[in-house]
């Protein structure tokens, strides 16, 4: 294949970007639920028709990760036709957690001379709805196994020929506790597929026959060729990392994540083995998270402005040994393992790297997304609600500044939701969001400060919460403090005295209950220099 120009190739990558940018946007603008349209929780990409990347919008990095498993699975279940449109979201077939739902869409464009069209790229969104049945409002119960967790859907077809398969839907919305805000985010989901494929069969028209195929296998051979060039400047040899997760929620044993980083040869190697077995609670990962968060990891290290697609991580080979706590096997919980575990294995990998480039890694981020789930039944309308919300915290400082605060970090790329916002929409109150002051962990460049929120129930409520970095805070490099742990908080009234609860809980509780969610802030780096009179 002919090596197109640095021009023609960075004049394709931003076209493949904009598509699945234009797919987000379509998606924001048109969903219902707040957690979609006002946090951002969803992610959109291209990919080519043998499931590779092609390119991704500036999403959710364990979305987007682990999107390329979603998509072969989805071309497993037989041919796909113009208009068909495949729903999943089983994390043992393709997905990752249930709340997230799956839609890929297949893109047919004229074949070069005058053959018939044929399937040449895919696009896929996947979106956290905030309820997908289960156990607890919200879908992630601290289950000890799957069938906890909510309505699960291997590969079917949701579309067939443009035509929304009625049975298919409608078996979804009798599991769920919002309905109707499920239906109006899935039709917003099939808005975003159809703007994806409008977008590249009008590129094709304008570019010719054969021409973007073409340019997504030029932009890989390119990603590959930097990506490598990168990983054979850095230092040779084996490094070694261990992490916890404070428990899997119904223990208090911790959980290993032990990670070795084999770096030679213009590739990278990131092995699991040695991490915890799989455990009985809610924290295990399935294999495509895993991936995402060594790729994740990969991308922060090589930097530059390169493009994203299956190209940049050739040079990566992930080791997770199945039936451990980072490739589980049914009929494992997984819930908090796309939320929690994720951020501990993006900790692990880069505290090895650390050990290979001392003054490039950053110390860890606060490593929990502090997961928020409240639901029950809104008296102002009389109908269930369920809400739900990951909390921002401290950044890890790095080898010559200090880290942010009040940030979402490494696998999470979310909002806030806007008080109005959440207030209009639930029958809660919030009392106060502020930074947390003094979280951020000591040291020459400091770690960035947590936040904590602080909300009263309206309504009676069930209430979970999955958080993490509750018992230790998060790691400080070069002799730097840690981070302070995060806290969480409840009080029965308005009155009563707070009382503690551990990082991962479940409970009932009565309107004019307040909770407090308090998250971590990051680690510092490098010792501070001794004050001389």
């Amino acid at each position: 294949m002919r090596r197109l120009d640095g021009v023609t190739l960075a004049l394709d990558q931003g076209l493949f970007a904009a598509c699945a940018e234009e797919m987000g946007i379509t998606l924001m603008r048109t969903a219902h639920s707040p957690n979609i349209k006002e946090r951002l929780d969803y992610s959109c990409a291209v990919f080519d028709a043998g499931a590779r990347l092609v390119a991704q919008a500036a999403h959710i990095p364990v979305h987007l990760g682990s999107l390329p498993r979603a998509v072969e699975a989805a071309l497993a279940i037989g041919p796909l036709g113009p208009g068909d449109t495949v729903l999943l979201n089983d994390p043992f077939a393709g997905g990752t957690h249930l709340p997230d739902l799956t839609l890929v869409s297949p893109v047919f464009l004229p074949a070069p001379g005058r053959g018939k069209a044929r399937l040449e790229f895919l696009v896929a969104s996947r979106a956290h709805h905030a309820d997908i049945g289960g156990a607890a409002p919200g879908s992630m119960p601290l289950a000890r196994e799957i069938y906890e967790e909510g309505f699960r859907a291997p590969p079917v077809f949701l579309e067939r020929g443009g035509v929304v398969q009625r049975d298919v839907l409608e078996l979804l919305l009798a599991n769920v506790r919002t309905p109707a805000e499920r239906r109006a985010d899935l039709a917003a989901q099939l808005g975003a597929q159809r703007t994806g494929a409008a977008r590249l069969q009008a590129f094709a028209r304008r570019r010719g026959p054969g021409a973007l195929p073409r340019a997504a296998a030029a932009l890989m051979d390119h990603a590959e060729r930097v990506v490598r060039a990168a990983l054979a400047r850095l230092p040779r040899g084996r490094f070694r990392f261990v992490d916890f997760l404070d428990d899997d929620g119904l223990s208090d044993r911790p959980v290993r994540i032990a990670v070795t980083l084999t770096l030679g040869g213009g590739g990278a190697r990131v092995d699991l083995s040695g991490s915890s077995p799989q455990v009985a609670g809610p924290v295990n990962a399935v294999e495509p998270v895993a991936r995402a968060a060594a790729a994740y990891a990969l991308r922060c290290v090589v930097g530059g402005d390169l493009p994203v697609n299956h190209g940049t991580f050739r040079p990566l080979e992930v080791v997770a040994p199945p039936g451990s706590v980072v490739n589980a096997r049914p009929p494992a919980a997984v819930a908090a393992g796309n939320v929690e575990t994720s951020q501990r294995i993006v900790d692990a990998v880069l505290g090895a790297f650390a050990r290979a480039l001392p003054a490039v890694i950053p110390a860890a981020s606060s490593g929990t997304m502090n997961n928020l789930l409240i639901g029950g039944i809104d008296p102002r309308r009389g109908v269930p609600f369920a809400y739900y919300e990951t909390l921002a915290g401290g950044h890890g400082a790095g080898p010559g500044w200090h880290g942010a605060s009040a940030m979402q970090a490494h696998m999470t790329n979310t909002r806030n939701t806007p008080v109005e916002a959440l207030e209009h929409a639930y029958p809660l109150r919030v009392h106060a969001t502020r930074i947390r002051r003094g979280s951020g962990g000591r040291g020459r460049w400091r770690g960035g400060d947590g936040i904590m929120r602080e909300i009263e129930l309206r309504a009676d409520a069930r209430v979970t919460v999955i958080s993490e970095r509750r018992r230790r805070g998060p790691y400080g490099l070069a002799g730097g403090g840690a981070g302070a742990p995060g806290e969480n908080l409840v009080r029965r009234t308005a009155r009563s005295s707070p009382r503690r609860l551990p990082g991962k809980f479940q409970i009932d509780l009565g309107r004019g209950a307040v909770l407090t969610v308090a998250s971590p802030g990051g680690g510092g780096h490098g010792r501070r220099a001794r004050r001389t009179r």
